[in-house]
């Protein structure tokens, strides 16, 4: 990370190295290792996808493109090395793949937004973008709105009791399939949305979207 050079106008304080250190600097005594680690490893991807501006393009900047998943790929290894456990490797690895999805948090559809907010230890996720831009630009904005909808928003809201399950669709007639996964989550992001509030209006939603099985 030493060197790796970021744009200032969202990273002021420096290259990945310093930034990274900023964030480490700001954890509190009895931290979990896993926010630790994801503070660690959030931007570990960065080196490899470095892209200098274009001396063509005056409005060109520092770009990391991919560096989330080239990040997960080398917080694996990492973690995979030093034996950690599948459950905190498995949440520091989630640290990492969805620290950048707060900066659409603002535009996401309430269906998207309510599946973010759901993340397990979504306390985490919040901590560690409140570390992340607490050692750059220093807008907290989208953490305020992250925030407030998480401590906001019933358990029953963000992750309701399904209205229409795989049984379900069988029993209307469906053949299991694949294409099961997909229209699970047609109904639910239809919930999620408050589109819809029974499973009948759950289930034409599915018929609206898939193929409705032959009537017996």
């Amino acid at each position: 990370m030493h060197g790796v050079q970021q744009p200032p106008q969202f990273h002021p304080e420096g290259d990945v190295w310093t930034h990274t250190m900023l964030l480490l600097e700001k954890l509190q005594p009895g931290t979990s290792a896993t926010l630790a680690w994801g503070a660690l490893l959030h931007d570990i991807g960065k080196p490899a996808t470095y892209r200098a501006p274009s001396p063509n393009d005056p409005n060109d900047r520092i770009r990391f493109n991919g560096h989330v998943e080239v990040g997960v790929r080398i917080a694996e290894e990492i973690l995979g090395r030093l034996r950690f456990s599948n459950e905190d490797t498995a949440q520091i690895v989630a640290l990492v793949k969805n620290h950048m999805r707060f900066g659409d948090v603002l535009e996401m559809r309430q269906s998207t937004l309510k599946r973010f907010l759901r993340l397990p230890r979504f306390d985490e996720h919040l901590a560690l973008h409140w570390l992340d831009c607490s050692s750059c630009h220093g807008n907290l904005t989208l953490y305020d709105f992250a925030k407030q909808q998480y401590e906001s928003a019933p358990a029953e809201h963000i992750q309701p009791k399904l209205l229409v399950t795989g049984r379900d669709l069988i029993a209307a007639g469906y053949h299991p399939s694949p294409q099961f996964k997909a229209m699970l989550e047609a109904a639910e992001d239809a919930q999620l949305e408050g589109l819809v509030n029974t499973p009948e209006e759950a289930l034409a939603v599915v018929y609206e979207r898939f193929v409705k099985p032959p009537a017996n």
